[in-house]
């Protein structure tokens, strides 16, 4: 194993786990129940912010779903032309 593969799968480690990790930050769809009493507390202002957090995570979650793909792709031609 190189030094480059053993980077890259440091690096894909750590991709992978942010990944999961804002994923998990995010709201999901429906609030359901609990959503729907919370609703009403929320303040205009409240709401808007956190849209934007929502749009920034999920912005975070596309750059590194394809931070992930890219790395996966250039660990396996690293396989290929490295033997």
């Amino acid at each position: 194993m190189s030094a480059s593969q053993i980077v890259l799968g440091i690096i894909m480690l750590l991709t992978s786990l942010a990944l999961v990790a804002i994923v998990l930050l995010q709201e999901g769809r429906q609030a359901g129940l609990s959503g729907a009493i919370a609703g009403g507390a929320d303040s205009f202002l409240g709401k808007n912010k956190s849209k934007t957090v929502e749009q920034k995570l999920v912005k975070i979650t596309k750059v590194l779903a394809i931070l992930f793909f890219v790395i996966s792709i250039v660990a396996t031609l690293l396989v290929f032309f490295l033997k």
